[in-house]
């Protein structure tokens, strides 16, 4: 009988997640001397030889063998560990990973190293799915394990900071997809609350390098923003830190709706400067810092003046409109409607929510565009109606029978080009697409708002002009001595 004492399995073993290099080559004890484990010799020939291994492919094969061979061996669960370990070094897909952490967790449900590969590889299959549902399915399983990791007991075997190593590498893993499986269906408080323990558990430093942390940081500040009510400073601070630390490329796109929230806030730009200077040198708002912001006006304060001072209300901006058709009295929202109603229009930049052929759901404000959410709706006009030329009789002329066949072609060509639109008008409205639009306009609801447009038709970007051909003088000629 051999004696297999269990110092650690995993003494050498690195967590390679790749949340950062410093974190993923974080090595974890997970024990110490632990007690001594009788093995016949036979078997600790066949555990020693795969243990010892240093090729991770061989050693993963040579495991399995021994799992094979002795599937009730008294160190099982160690060895899984030491298995899934193992295949983290070479299997990129994870299927082997999780396979081997579901066997971990059969035996030590709370095992947070199998956990934190469960929450991780599950989280990258779901990021990898269109399918709605589906995404959300995966999410909110990824976050269920995700939970059962942040709940985990530490083993009575296992020194504390060796513990807390782990922890750390592993809860800003769980949180990252706890927040994310939330937001992605609309439940911000949870979300909120995800993101920013996600950020409290990690170094400064970390916080500032581009990744999944930093995009989280911007997710926070829109959670903020999109939560009921609104929050908009947060939305503000958090959106302008991951700006703040975001790759140059990536800025322009980001740096607009943290102005945007601001501005819904305080009615202005004047003032955005402290809101970027104190998010760039904090992780959250400093004490004192939104106390500083004045406000900008209520809806009802807003509506008021823009009735008092627009003498012509018909040219009001769509979002002053709604702003109206919403918060506004009965009868200043009929004033607006009225001097609208029934007029055509053409809104170019409207954002696809929806699409089908007859009926166009857009996003066209800047709140509507920002909370991915559709204000409009036009109800698309019919195509237009091509007749097919009837046949001329057996008796027709030559004459008839040629004019038929000019009608013919035509109709042919009508029919095709038609078909053409029609593939283009589908392609141009996919959701997600921006495209101008005309309509008149026909009748509005309030909660939500929705503005209902009648003779819906898409005006298409007409196709670029072929550059002319360049003409290049000859090159001069060379002398040669």
């Amino acid at each position: 009988m051999k004696k297999v004492v269990l110092t650690s399995l995993l003494a050498s073993a690195v967590l390679a997640l790749g949340l950062t290099t410093a974190f993923a080559q974080t090595p974890v004890q997970l024990g110490a001397q632990a007690a001594p484990v009788q093995m016949p010799d036979a078997e600790y020939t066949v555990y020693n030889n795969a243990i010892s291994q240093s090729n991770p492919q061989v050693k993963a094969a040579a495991i399995e063998d021994y799992l094979t061979r002795y599937p009730n061996s008294s160190v099982k669960k160690d060895v899984l560990v030491e298995l899934m370990s193992t295949y983290s070094a070479f299997d990129t897909t994870g299927a082997k990973i999780l396979d081997a952490a579901d066997r971990v967790l059969s035996l030590d449900p709370e095992n947070l190293r199998a956990l934190t590969f469960e929450v991780y590889f599950r989280k990258g299959s779901a990021d990898s799915l269109t399918d709605p549902a589906a995404k959300q399915a995966a999410l909110d399983a990824a976050a269920g394990y995700a939970q059962r990791g942040l709940a985990a007991a530490k083993p009575a075997a296992v020194p504390v900071a060796d513990f807390k190593k782990l922890q750390d590498i592993a809860f800003p893993i769980f949180y990252n997809v706890i927040g994310d499986a939330a937001f992605n269906k609309k439940d911000y408080a949870p979300a909120i609350d995800a993101f920013k323990k996600e950020l409290a558990s990690l170094p400064l430093a970390a916080t500032q390098q581009p990744g999944s942390v930093l995009l989280d940081t911007y997710y926070l500040g829109e959670a903020y923003s999109l939560s009921t009510p609104p929050d908009y400073l947060s939305c503000s601070f958090y959106a302008s830190r991951a700006v703040a630390y975001a790759p140059d490329a990536v800025k322009p796109q980001m740096s607009p709706y943290a102005k945007y929230c601001y501005k819904k806030y305080h009615d202005g730009e004047d003032g955005y400067d402290a809101i970027v200077a104190a998010a760039t040198a904090n992780l959250n708002p400093p004490a004192g810092l939104f106390a500083s912001i004045k406000p900008g006006l209520t809806p009802a304060e807003k509506i008021h003046n823009i009735i008092l001072t627009t003498s012509d209300l018909a040219t009001l901006a769509i979002a002053d409109k709604e702003m109206v058709f919403q918060f506004g009295s009965a009868d200043d929202a009929a004033k607006v409607w009225d001097t609208i109603k029934g007029k055509s229009v053409q809104i170019p930049g409207a954002l696809v929510i929806v699409s089908s052929p007859t009926v166009l759901k857009v996003a066209v404000t800047d709140d509507a565009m920002h909370a991915n959410t559709a204000d409009f709706t036009f109800n698309m006009a019919p195509p237009e109606t091509i007749e097919q030329p009837e046949e001329p009789s057996a008796k027709a002329t030559v004459a008839q029978k040629a004019a038929y066949k000019t009608k013919l072609a035509e109709y042919n060509k009508a029919v095709a080009d038609a078909k053409t639109k029609a593939n283009a008008i589908a392609a141009a409205t996919a959701v997600g697409k921006t495209v101008t639009l005309t309509g008149t306009y026909d009748s509005f609801t309030a909660n939500p708002i929705q503005i209902i447009m009648k003779d819906g038709n898409v005006i298409l970007a007409k196709p670029a002009k072929p550059a002319a051909p360049a003409h290049h003088a000859a090159p001069a000629a060379h002398k040669h001595k």
